[in-house]
């Protein structure tokens, strides 16, 4: 069983940073992907950013050249760091590891989620 767990949200205003963590523990041996999502308030959850199973970046093109997902092994810690950051990038961040991107939803891991507050 693998656990996952959010960190590092809050409230900050337009044009703020934040860096949110997530730890990854348990059977992890399996863990080849690793993802950050998001949900705003009326919408469909959607992948912010992700490391592919083959060692890929992948964004959101609502959030290229302002967030840096990276991670450290180590740690078993993926991280997103949010720069310039703007109202419609409020919403719940859930972090997800799994086999692959493609069968994150429904096979992933999944962490409790953190909010993430944008005022203008």
């Amino acid at each position: 069983q693998v656990q996952v767990v959010e960190s590092g949200g809050g409230l900050v205003q337009a044009g703020g940073s934040l860096r949110l963590s997530c730890a990854v523990s348990g059977s992890i041996f399996n863990i080849n992907a690793m993802a950050w999502y998001r949900q705003g308030s009326g919408k469909q959850r959607e992948l912010v950013a992700g490391f592919t199973s083959g060692g890929s970046t992948n964004y959101a093109d609502s959030v290229k050249g302002r967030f840096t997902i990276s991670r450290d092994n180590a740690k078993n810690t993926l991280y997103l760091q949010m720069n310039t950051l703007k109202p419609e990038d409020t919403a719940v961040y859930y972090c997800a590891a799994g086999i692959d991107i493609a069968t994150m939803s429904r096979f992933g891991s999944w962490g409790q989620g953190t909010q993430v507050t944008v005022s203008s």
